[in-house]
């Protein structure tokens, strides 16, 4: 007889792997294909080497993200009671998702995307929540986080209702997935005194420091010459989904390509909508 813990895990892959076609209905089947897929958060929470996560170490954090502003560790996310969040409540959980703001009442601080998890619906946050309840238990002691700006006392007032995107408005959803869903924006959008300048949403952003080595995202903007506007669908979903770009060159990480493999047909059409609709911005 398997243990809690195997279950889980189990029921965890099985809901990945049947939610991805059929479209999520329960909220873990929702979190399942979310978590496995768009949010991907386990592309920072899963330690990383220069090539691959490691094995058998999903959510248990560790990966250390060295820039000049900061030395963060991604915190283990599983639900160990010790070393995780094991004995946090669902509100407690997502507070920390959507308000960065731990149960002892501390900030969580960058390169966590707060500014754009905040828009996250409160169905989509709760399905997070559901899933996570059901990945495996791991005992992880990650370092604490050291910084060299000072963290805000908030990221605004608490959030309220947040609704659900209708899937109809293609561009809203895709805007919706690369936002707060995806954080794409976050991290393809120039930064200007230390903050976002979300006013040039997809015009490329400032170098990524890890053990990838470094990465600069890239201009994903319709502009012709200095982003994707000669790119057709097709090649746009591939750089998504396979790290390949038109010219058949690899994209480096830190892109979390083994999750956004999983993402649905319907969802990538929407994504590229979006990035269509973008002010096409030139970035010599």
């Amino acid at each position: 007889m398997g243990s809690r813990t195997t279950v889980g895990a189990a029921l965890v892959a099985v809901a990945i792997g049947s939610a991805l076609p059929a479209g999520a209905e329960t909220p873990f089947e929702r979190g399942a294909y979310l978590m496995g897929s768009i949010v991907a958060c386990g592309n920072c929470h899963t330690e990383q080497g220069p090539v691959a996560p490691a094995p058998g170490r999903e959510l248990a954090g560790g990966t250390k993200f060295d820039e000049p502003p900061f030395t963060a560790y991604a915190p283990n996310i599983t639900p160990d009671p010790e070393t995780g969040i094991g004995k946090w409540t669902d509100d407690q959980i997502i507070a920390a998702i959507r308000e960065g703001r731990r149960p002892d009442g501390s900030i969580i601080g960058p390169p966590m995307p707060i500014e754009v998890y905040r828009g996250m619906s409160d169905s989509d946050a709760k399905a997070i929540v559901a899933y996570l309840r059901k990945v495996k238990p791991l005992k992880n002691a990650v370092p604490k986080s050291v910084y060299r700006i000072t963290l805000p006392d908030s990221y605004g007032p608490p959030v309220g209702a947040v609704p659900d995107m209708p899937r109809s408005n293609k561009i809203a959803y895709g805007a919706y997935l690369a936002g707060p869903l995806g954080h794409c924006i976050v991290c393809h959008s120039p930064m200007v005194d230390g903050k976002r300048d979300f006013s040039r949403v997809g015009a490329g952003g400032p170098p990524l420091h890890g053990p990838w080595g470094d990465a600069v995202p890239p201009n994903i903007t319709p502009d012709p010459k200095h982003g994707i506007g000669t790119w057709t669908d097709g090649q746009i979903k591939q750089a998504v989904t396979k790290g390949v770009d038109p010219h058949g060159r690899e994209l480096s990480p830190p892109m979390g390509y083994r999750y956004y493999q999983r993402i649905h047909a319907r969802d990538l059409d929407a994504l590229v909508a979006y990035l269509r609709s973008l002010q096409p911005i030139a970035t010599p």
